[in-house]
This record gives structure tokens, C-alpha cells and sequence, in this order.
């Protein structure tokens, strides 16, 4: 993404240096990427910049404190916490660190590269009728395991379950 746009500033400073309009610049610019393309601010930002002299395609740094809580420390240690219990949350890795919530999802996301699976297998008791569906199956494969023909003695037939609504008397 960031070279499609370092691609598309120069482009804008060849348009400035054969001196083309804004507009003509925006059209091929729009043409030769497409959706792809920077917004129409930014094409326009980026084109004003370079007919006022600007020289540089990259961006000027930016105001305010870089990112402190991203570091290769923290990484490790979100590393071991999630190795040594993997049913942590995000929210529980943060507040571990005292770290928000996003720097917490970023590094499990972005820098280990692990994803959010929900998995746990519940213990379910069988009901009597499901038990006894059970012991039915369980009989049926011991009759395959002799080799007896078992398809000669099942009986099979269809259900249908029709439901009646007469509209006059809105009853069912």
C-alpha cells in the first residue's frame, strides 16, 4: 500500500514537471490505478505540494510521541504469557502488561501472528430417548459384524408432518 503511494506521488511530480493541471493529473492518476488510486484530497494535497516546490515524495514526520508500548520486550513477554496459557484474553494480556486493549490485539495479531479460535467442548448428558437411540445404533453395527444381511430385516418408511392453518378461524 505504501509504495502504491510513493508510486503515485511520483507520478504527481512528473505531472507537475510536464506541467499538467490538477485535473489532467487526477483523470491519469485515477486511470492508471483505478480504485487503487489516493483519494481526491490527497491527489490534490500531493499536487499543490509539488507545483509549490516540494521535492519529497516521503512523508514529513509526524507530531507527538512515537509508540513505546509495542516493543520487542513486550512482544516476548505476550509471547511466553500466551505459550504458558492459551485461554488468555486480550483484555487480560493487556491489563497483565498495562498495555490498552489494541496494543494488546496488535501484537497478538500483527507481530505473533496468532488468530482468535472459540473451541471448548462442553460434557453433555444424553437424554433416555438419546441413550436409547444409542444402544439402537450399537445393536444395528453388531448385526453388521456378523455379516448377517441386516438390510433384509430393517424396516424403513418416510415421516410427513403437515401443518394446517385455516385463515378464517386463525387457528392452528
Amino acid at each position: 500500500m505504501e509504495e502504491r503511494n510513493f508510486e503515485q506521488r511520483c507520478a504527481i511530480t512528473f505531472c507537475v514537471k510536464l506541467g499538467e493541471t490538477g485535473i489532467e493529473t487526477f483523470n491519469k492518476l485515477k486511470q492508471a490505478y483505478g480504485e487503487h488510486a489516493l483519494s481526491r484530497s490527497q491527489r490534490f494535497k500531493w499536487y499543490k505540494a509539488f507545483s509549490e516546490g516540494r521535492e519529497s515524495i516521503k512523508d514529513e514526520p509526524r507530531a507527538g510521541r512515537p509508540s513505546t508500548s509495542k516493543t520487542e520486550n513486550n512482544v516476548e513477554i505476550v509471547r511466553a504469557l500466551v505459550r504458558s496459557d492459551r485461554r488468555l484474553t486480550v483484555r487480560m494480556i493487556a491489563s497483565e502488561l498495562n498495555l490498552n486493549h489494541t496494543t494488546g490485539h496488535r501484537i497478538l495479531t500483527e507481530e505473533l501472528d496468532t488468530k482468535k479460535l472459540c473451541a471448548k467442548f462442553v460434557p453433555k448428558n444424553l437424554t433416555i430417548e438419546q441413550d436409547n437411540r444409542k444402544e439402537v445404533c450399537l445393536h444395528l453395527l453388531e448385526w453388521i459384524q456378523r455379516g448377517r444381511n441386516f438390510l433384509k430385516i430393517v424396516i424403513t418408511g418416510d415421516e410427513t408432518w403437515i401443518f394446517e392453518y385455516d385463515p378464517e378461524k386463525k387457528t392452528k
